[in-house]
């Protein structure tokens, strides 16, 4: 998707660490638009790679609709107001523009837990069993609303995005340490499937396209 001649690319909440690099940013005539609700996180990303940063909440955030392409990478879950979120990423996007997102799901059972759990005991329990987390900039907080698949694809039609391609992903890594907890996940996992479809994926990934 990026391989469009000096392509306006939005990343929509990529902060100190955006999905393009700064090689690949040099390599393909890239112009990256960094939003992010936090000025300091931004401020983090490599000296170069952001040709504008720009501080705004993703749910009130008003683009200029000119992006070739808005990517927006493990964001939706840390935004209390889905539907404003998606309004934002459409009005980033040019028409025929492309939107690829990546979202945790909110019925995936690591999402259940997050949201139930103390903020401090989240934090304490995932940087104990992945101790690089707590080098980098993880362990914000997650609301997950509006981030079932169905919500997702119902939202993005309502503003003018086109579905183009749809993932689903039925793995994930947090259970991988405690073998009793990951046999409980897959059960649950595969009952979830039988019953609720693609609502009860981990993660998906949507390409979306803007009409003309």
């Amino acid at each position: 998707m990026l391989f469009t001649p000096n392509a306006l690319v939005y990343d929509l909440g990529g902060g100190a660490r955006p999905l393009v690099s700064l090689a690949e940013k040099r390599r393909l005539g890239l112009v990256v638009v960094g939003v992010d609700r936090d000025a300091k996180e931004l401020s983090k990303a490599p000296g170069e790679i952001y040709d504008e940063r720009i501080e705004a909440d993703l749910t009130s955030f008003r683009g200029k609709g000119d992006a070739d392409l808005v990517i927006c990478q493990a964001t939706l879950e840390h935004v209390r107001d889905g539907e404003g979120a998606f309004r934002g990423i459409a009005s980033c996007v040019r028409p025929g523009g492309t939107v690829a997102i990546f979202s945790p799901s909110r019925n995936a059972v690591f999402a259940r837990l997050n949201r139930v759990l103390p903020e401090a005991i989240k934090r304490r329990l995932l940087f104990t069993v992945y101790p690089d987390k707590g080098r980098g900039h993880d362990g914000f907080p997650a609301f997950y609303d509006r981030c079932l698949p169905s919500e997702v694809e119902r939202i993005a039609a309502q503003n003018g995005l086109e579905l183009v391609q749809r993932h689903l992903f039925w793995r994930s890594s947090y259970f991988y340490a405690f073998v009793p907890a990951f046999l409980v996940w897959r059960l649950w996992l595969g009952l979830s499937a039988l019953l609720i479809g693609k609502d009860a994926a981990e993660t998906y990934a949507y390409v979306f396209r803007r009409r003309h």
